[in-house]
């Protein structure tokens, strides 16, 4: 029930949802190993949960996003009446020290685009991956999501839905829409369709993985992975890098800082900046 508020009141993301969730869990495990039921916890609970976290070694931003979960969860109950008060409204999540991925140089990116040879359906598929992402800085969530409807190669547009479901409309340059019309022409992506779709909603993926199926975020982070090591960028090289480089090197290039802001679909300019 909590989930689904999330989802319906507050517009929250499926990839969100599912951290809320193993956060939840998490959580869970700790009440109950010390036999406390939800409905009974209270403020000084939370801060010792937060102060194991924080023992264990974890990253700020894990920790503070598991506290956010539990405080969403703990809001919820008191809402709803099914706890007498919400022990979360006092307690403050850790503070995540901010910093931004160093994005890759011009040099660094022309040599992992050319990297990728031949002309079989999984280079074309990888091609367009790396071209798409870079080109038009799509989050990973995004690229793996666009259904054959969403892209106008006639017109170079593609339509994303970024977090909460919010949907733009991105330009496609040159580069990037070659190697999406090859990947999506003959030889390409109608190699690796199936006979019989899978799954319901995989024969509408543009991107496929070897079996036939929808590319999951997984698949695609490990294209990104493998294709960055093979031109020495193994540790350097993430999808957000490819983000965050398309976005430098618009700037860079003279680009307005508030047209990057709505290609990369960002909500305030200093997160782009």
């Amino acid at each position: 029930e909590w989930l689904s508020w999330l989802a319906t009141k507050r517009g929250r993301a499926p990839a969100t949802l599912a951290a809320y969730r193993r956060d939840a869990r998490r959580w869970g495990r700790w009440l109950r190993a010390r036999g406390l039921a939800l409905a009974a916890v209270g403020e000084p609970d939370l801060e010792g949960y937060v102060g194991e976290l924080r023992a264990t070694g974890l990253a700020p931003a894990t920790v503070a996003r598991a506290v956010v979960a539990a405080r969403s969860l703990h809001r919820f109950l008191a809402e709803e009446g099914r706890a007498p008060s919400d022990p979360g409204a006092h307690v403050e999540a850790p503070r995540v020290p901010a910093g931004l991925p160093k994005s890759l140089s011009e040099d660094e990116v022309a040599a992992l685009l050319g990297a990728v040879a031949g002309h079989d359906p999984v280079a074309r598929r990888d091609r367009a991956v790396l071209e798409v992402l870079y080109g038009t800085g799509l989050r990973i969530s995004e690229l793996v999501g666009l259904r054959l409807a969403d892209v106008d190669l006639e017109s170079a547009l593609l339509r994303a839905f970024g977090k909460g479901s919010k949907e733009r409309v991105v330009p496609v340059g040159r580069h990037a829409l070659g190697a999406l019309g090859d990947w999506l022409g003959p030889g390409g992506r109608p190699a690796l369709a199936p006979e019989r779709w899978a799954r319901r909603g995989d024969a509408d993926a543009v991107f496929l993985n070897r079996r036939g199926g929808r590319l999951t975020r997984q698949g695609a982070w490990l294209i990104v992975k493998r294709r960055g090591a093979a031109v020495g960028l193994e540790g350097k090289l993430t999808p957000h890098v490819l983000r965050h480089s398309c976005a430098t090197h618009m700037l860079d290039h003279g680009a307005d800082l508030r047209a990057v802001q709505e290609l990369l679909g960002h909500a305030s300019v200093s997160t782009t900046h």
